[in-house]
């Protein structure tokens, strides 16, 4: 736990801050400060909850040495003790780093591993399923390039999610999702095992990511779908490919211009998370190591259908309830990776 001082500093710092955002701070600096703000407040709302835990019990102690209140005293400062060792927990864990991007939307990409038919089938059932849980949260879900298969399968969907803490808790997502069940292309009933990767980046702002007009290649194309006059009437599909790293991207909406915008920021996102993770490798010998990491080839979590059991690997987390996750019901996965986050984080700081 900090110092009784270094906690008395950050409250003095919400304070200032808290004040010169009332005294109305220039342009310039309302956004960094407003930022800051919002970054201490939860920390300081968990020290005024233990400190008033810590005056609550100094003074039903007080109380001991009278014997009309002593018992009830007593029932107090049991209670009180108890309570304690949670609201320290609760602050070392308000008091750990952020991640900068954890405020910022997400981008979802979703594609086929191995397994053919099946594994593009999957794919598209992991879409259905952040889409709900997407929902779920009150979060806006945008589908930004959608590319099917002959079967409805995915071959590839990019999405744009954006509401409250959506990056921090979607991060964990990113990694190989595994799949055991009878496939509906499949007559004899045989189990197969197929997958599907996810990737989830944080939007990047153009200030974040400047990409030169020199570095990039815009096509115009003729939209890709399952047909209908719209479809095949319309070169609206736009395909950017940045030469430096030969990323491409591609949006396939109604609109040329949304299009664009959309590639944009697809692409933004790309080369901010690669230099995201650059950065992290310079700074941790091991990321694999780490929950949340956003390597894309860790096989992080298997749907197994006729068991109705999903595992997530990272954390040896099994839950018979494959039904409720699949319609979006993400909650307690996540909750669980973020806790374990967490905890590697309390170890790693000593906070």
């Amino acid at each position: 736990m900090l110092p009784q001082d270094r906690l008395d500093q950050i409250t003095q710092r919400f304070a200032y801050l808290e004040a010169r955002l009332n005294d109305g701070p220039s342009p310039d600096e309302i956004a960094s400060i407003s930022r800051e703000y919002a970054e201490l407040k939860p920390v300081t709302e968990q020290i005024a909850r233990l400190g008033e835990a810590r005056r609550a019990l100094d003074e039903a102690q007080a109380l001991l040495s009278d014997p009309d209140m002593r018992e009830l005293a007593e029932d107090e400062i049991a209670g009180l003790r108890a309570e304690l060792p949670a609201l320290e927990q609760a602050l070392r864990i308000a008091l750990l780093p952020r991640d900068a991007a954890d405020g910022r939307p997400a981008i979802l990409e979703i594609r086929p591993g191995t397994g053919g038919d099946e594994a593009a089938l999957f794919a598209g059932d992991l879409l259905s399923m952040y889409r709900r849980h997407a929902e779920a949260q009150g979060w806006q879900f945008q589908l930004l390039d959608h590319s099917e298969t002959e079967l409805g399968g995915v071959k590839e969907a990019v999405a744009r999610i954006e509401g409250e803490g959506v990056f921090a808790r979607l991060k964990y997502e990113s990694g190989v999702h595994r799949v055991q069940r009878v496939p509906e292309t499949e007559s004899g009933g045989r189990i197969h095992t197929s997958a599907a990767t996810v990737a989830v980046l944080p939007e990047a702002a153009e200030v974040d990511i400047d990409i030169p007009a020199t570095d990039i290649r815009i096509d115009t194309m003729r939209a890709s779908g399952a047909g209908g006059q719209h479809v095949n009437t319309t070169d609206s599909a736009v395909r950017i490919t940045h030469i430096p790293t030969g990323i491409v991207v591609t949006s396939s909406e109604k609109s040329q211009h949304q299009n664009r915008a959309n590639a944009m920021a697809v692409l933004r996102a790309r080369l901010y998370d690669a230099e995201r993770l650059r950065a992290d490798a310079e700074r941790a010998a091991d990321r694999k190591s780490q929950v949340g990491s956003g390597d894309r080839s860790e096989r992080i979590r298997t749907y197994n259908f006729p068991q109705g059991r999903m595992t997530d690997h990272r954390i040896n987390l099994t839950l018979y309830s494959l039904d409720r996750v699949m319609a979006g019901d993400l909650a307690e996965i996540i909750d669980a990776l973020v806790a374990d986050h967490q905890a590697r984080l309390l170890a790693d700081d000593g906070v």
